[in-house]
C-alpha cells in the first residue's frame, strides 16, 4: 500500500535517505555488550582468515600457479587486501556501529544501495560459511582416509550437476556446532576462538621453525631438466609459470585474505571502536600477511614445489621427511585453525542480519537480542541452519565463487564511499563563506584553488568518482576479454577502448586529487587519497569481471530476490522512514493550509 509520504516523496530521495547515526542508537543495556578489546578483535580476525589459507592454499598454488613465487603472490594479494582494509579502517573511526560495508554505505550514500550491499554481505558471509565447512569436512575425511565419502556417494549419490557428488552431513554438523558456540555469548565465543587461535598461531610458529631445519635453497632453483617426466613443473627455477603465473597465483591467493573485515560487524559490541577497530584491522592485516609469507617460504623450501599435496601439504612434507611427530603437530594445528575460521566466518553473519532488522529493512525478528546470551539468537541460528544445508549439498569450487563476488563488492563500495565522505561539504563552513564563493566557484576550472570542501567542490567530486568507476568497469570488461578474443577486429576495438578508458580513470584521479578534503578529526584515515582508494576500486572491479557467467547469474537471482524485500516491505518500514514522517506530515499540513 502506497502511503501519503510516500505519495508526497520523490522516488529518488526515498532511496537516497540517509542514515544519522547519533548518540541514541548506541546499545542500551537490553542491546549488544560492549565487552570485546584489541587482543579479542585482532586475535577474532586473524583466527577468521587464517586457516585454510595456511595449511592448504600455500600449497595448492605454489603447485598449479606460482611455484616458489607463492611468496609473491601472498604479498600482491597482500597489498590488495590491505587497501581495502584501510578504507575499512577509516569507515570504523566515522561510524561505530555493527554492520560493516552495510552501515558506511548507509552513512555514506544511501539507503538503497546500503540495503543492497548489506543482502550482498549476507550471501558472500552465508556462503563463506558453508564452503570453510566444506573444507573442513573434506579435511577430516581425508585425514580418516574418506570414509564419509566412500558410504555417501555408494548409497547416496547426488546426480545433479550443479550439486555436489553426495550429502555433505559432516560440514552440516560442524557448522551447527560452530553456530551453537557463537549464539551461546559473544564473550564465551571470542574465548574459545582466543584458545583455538592462540593454538593456531603456536603451531605455524613451530613449522617455522623447525622448517628451517629441513630447508634447500635448491629449491627454489630448481632447473627445468630436473622435473620429473609427466608432472607440470613450468620452466623451473623461481618463477616457474612465469609472472603472469604469479599473479594469477595471486588472484587465488585472495581467498585467503577474506574475513579481516569480520571485525568491522561487532562495532556494538567493541570497547572504544573508534579506535579499537583500526587498530585491530592494520595489526591483523600484518599479522596475517607475515604468516602466510613465512610459511610459504619454508613450504616451498622445504620440499619441491610440484610434488606439493593439494589436501594437506604440511602433513605430507612432514611424512616425507620422516618426522611423524611434526606431522600429527601440524594436523592439530590444522583443526584449530578450522575451527577458528568457521568461528569467525559465523560470527559476522547475524550481526549484519541485526543491523538491518534494527533498521527496518529486513524483518524485525532477525533483530531481536536473547536476554540470557545478549546475542541476536534468531538471527545466528538462521544462518547458521541455511549455511549448513547448502555445505551439505554444494560443490566447494562453486561456493567459492560465489563468497567472492559478494567481497569484492563490499570492498568497492566501502572505498567509493571514502572517496564521497572525503570530499563532503565541511559543515563547519559557514555560509557567508559559501555565499561569497557562489559567484567564482560556477566556474568549473576555479574549485580546484579552493581550501575548504564547498557543495560545488562535492559536487564536482561525486560525478568524478562516478565516471573514475565506470572508466574502471569498462578497463576491466576490455582486458579480462582480451586475452580470449580471436577476432583481430575485436581485438582492436578492445584495445582501442582500454587506451580511453584509461585516460578516464587516470584523468579523474588526478582531478580528484586537486580538490580540497574534508578535515574532520577522526582516530584513522586512509593516507594518499584518492590514490589507494582509487587503486583498490580498480583491483576489485578486475576480480569481479574476472568470475565466470554462471556466478554473475546466480548473483543477479539474489539480487532480484532483494529487490523483491525491499519494495515490498524494507522501504515502507525503513527506521529512517519513520523518523522523517513527522516532519514530512508537517509540511504536508503546512501546505494543505
Amino acid at each position: 500500500m502506497v502511503t501519503t509520504t510516500r505519495q508526497n516523496i520523490p522516488l529518488g530521495k526515498i532511496l537516497s535517505r540517509k542514515k544519522n547515526y547519533t548518540a541514541q542508537d548506541e546499545p542500551g543495556p537490553e542491546k549488544l555488550k560492549r565487552v570485546l578489546n584489541l587482543f579479542d578483535l585482532t586475535l577474532l580476525a586473524s583466527g577468521g582468515t587464517l586457516g585454510a589459507g595456511v595449511y592448504i592454499l600455500a600449497g595448492v598454488v605454489g603447485k598449479t600457479h606460482a611455484g616458489p613465487a607463492v611468496v609473491l603472490s601472498f604479498v600482491l594479494a597482500a597489498a590488495v587486501s590491505s587497501f581495502a582494509g584501510l578504507c575499512y579502517a577509516e569507515f570504523a573511526s566515522r561510524v561505530p556501529k555493527s554492520g560493516s560495508a552495510y552501515i558506511y554505505t548507509y552513512v555514506a550514500v544511501g539507503e538503497f544501495p546500503a540495503f543492497i550491499i548489506g543482502w550482498n554481505l549476507i550471501l558472500e558471509h552465508v556462503i563463506g560459511v558453508a564452503s570453510i565447512g566444506k573444507a573442513t569436512s573434506n579435511y577430516f575425511d581425508f585425514l580418516l582416509g574418506y570414509p564419509q565419502k566412500n558410504f555417501m556417494v555408494e548409497h547416496f549419490p547426488i546426480h545433479i550437476s550443479f550439486l555436489g557428488e553426495y550429502p555433505d552431513v559432516a560440514s552440516l554438523v560442524f557448522i551447527l556446532l560452530v553456530t551453537g558456540v557463537v549464539a551461546w555469548g559473544v564473550r564465551e565465543s571470542t574465548a574459545i576462538n582466543n584458545i583455538f587461535t592462540t593454538l593456531n598461531f603456536l603451531t605455524i610458529v613451530s613449522v617455522v621453525v623447525t622448517g628451517w631445519f629441513y630447508v634447500d635453497i635448491y629449491n627454489w632453483n630448481i632447473p627445468k631438466s630436473a622435473i620429473p617426466a609427466g608432472v607440470n613443473g613450468g620452466e623451473g627455477g623461481f618463477l616457474p609459470f612465469g609472472w603472469s603465473g604469479m599473479i594469477a597465483g595471486a588472484a587465488k591467493c585472495l581467498y585467503g585474505f577474506i574475513g579481516f573485515d569480520t571485525i568491522t560487524t561487532i562495532g556494538d559490541e567493541t570497547k572504544n571502536p573508534k579506535r579499537t577497530i583500526p587498530l585491530a584491522i592494520v595489526i591483523s592485516l600484518a599479522c596475517i600477511t607475515t604468516v602466510y609469507c613465512a610459511v610459504a617460504v619454508v613450504m616451498t623450501m622445504m620440499w619441491p614445489y610440484y610434488d606439493q599435496d593439494p589436501f594437506a601439504p604440511l602433513p605430507a612434507i612432514y611424512e616425507h621427511l620422516g618426522v611423524p611427530y611434526i606431522q600429527y603437530m601440524v594436523t592439530v594445528g590444522a583443526i584449530s585453525a578450522l575451527a577458528t575460521t568457521l568461528i569467525g566466518a559465523i560470527f559476522p553473519l547475524p550481526r549484519i542480519l541485526y543491523a538491518m532488522a534494527s533498521d527496518g529493512l529486513l524483518f524485525k525478528v532477525l533483530s531481536t537480542v536473547n536476554s540470557y546470551t545478549k546475542t541476536p539468537l534468531v538471527s545466528t541460528m538462521l544462518c547458521g541452519t541455511v549455511s549448513g544445508l547448502m555445505s551439505s549439498i554444494f560443490n566447494l569450487d562453486q561456493l567459492i565463487a560465489m563468497a567472492s563476488i559478494g567481497t569484492f563488492q563490499a570492498y568497492t563500495v566501502v572505498c567509493i564511499c571514502v572517496l564521497l565522505l572525503r570530499y563532503e561539504t565541511d559543515n563547519k563552513t559557514t555560509e557567508a563563506v559559501e555565499t561569497s564563493k557562489k559567484k567564482e566557484c560556477s566556474k568549473w576550472y576555479t574549485v580546484f584553488n579552493e581550501k575548504i570542501p564547498n557543495r560545488y567542490t562535492q559536487s564536482l567530486s561525486v560525478s568524478l568518482t562516478f565516471v573514475y568507476v565506470g572508466a574502471a568497469t569498462v578497463f576491466s570488461i576490455c582486458l579480462v576479454n582480451l586475452q580470449y578474443c580471436e577476432s583481430e577486429i575485436i581485438c582492436c576495438a578492445l584495445i582501442f577502448l582500454c587506451v580511453v578508458s584509461a585516460a578516464f580513470i587516470i584523468v579523474p584521479m588526478v582531478m580528484l586529487y586537486r580538490l580540497p578534503q574534508m578535515t574532520d578529526n577522526i582516530p584513522f584515515k586512509v593516507p594518499f587519497v584518492p590514490v589507494i582508494p582509487c587503486v583498490s576500486i580498480l583491483l576489485n572491479i578486475y576480480m569481479m569481471m574476472a568470475l565466470d557467467y554462471i556466478t554473475w547469474i546466480r548473483f543477479l537471482v539474489w539480487i532480484v530476490l532483494g529487490l523483491v524485500i525491499y519494495f515490498f516491505y524494507g522501504i515502507n518500514n525503513s527506521l529512517e522512514a519513520k523518523r522523517r514522517k513527522p516532519h514530512t506530515d508537517q509540511q504536508l499540513q503546512t501546505s494543505l493550509n
